[in-house]
């Protein structure tokens, strides 16, 4: 997958509801909000539903890149993704031990006349994709105002 290393996205009040958001990258224009039952207007998805979709797009393209090149006789992904918070103390294979911690879920259906064989490796290089890698490692917001 060829990432963009620079890249900004504009985010600002819609002026439309309490929670509505106008996101532009590029030339494209998305909108976000949060649910009637937290006060939005339940205008377009919430944060975290766009975080998922990202993780599920770069899945789903890195497999796709993947198979391309290794001629891999896959004809389609399908990758479905949930976000809950969960405590820490019932997460056997977590660092952290207290608190409540990030969980996703990530399912991946692969279609295609594929061998065992060449599933696990494409699962292994779900795990590599750029976003998943990002939202693994160590990262840094740096905030300031303007």
């Amino acid at each position: 997958m060829v990432a963009e290393t620079d890249f900004t996205v504009e985010v600002e009040e819609s002026l439309t509801g309490k929670y509505s958001q106008k996101m532009r990258s590029g030339r494209h224009e998305l909108f976000a909000d949060e649910p009637e039952n937290v006060g939005g207007n339940d205008a377009g998805p919430n944060p975290y539903a766009y975080l998922l979709m990202g993780l599920g797009a770069c899945t789903s393209m890195t497999l796709r890149m993947y198979a391309e090149l290794k001629q891999l006789p896959l004809q389609r992904v399908r990758v479905r993704l949930s976000h809950r918070k969960v405590h820490a103390k019932d997460c056997s294979d977590c660092e952290t031990r207290e608190g409540k911690i990030d969980e996703i879920t990530r399912e991946i259906t692969l279609e295609g006349e594929l061998t065992d064989e060449q599933r696990q490796k494409l699962l292994e290089i779900a795990n590599r994709c750029p976003v998943h890698r990002t939202l693994t490692s160590e990262i840094k917001v740096r905030t300031r105002l303007v």
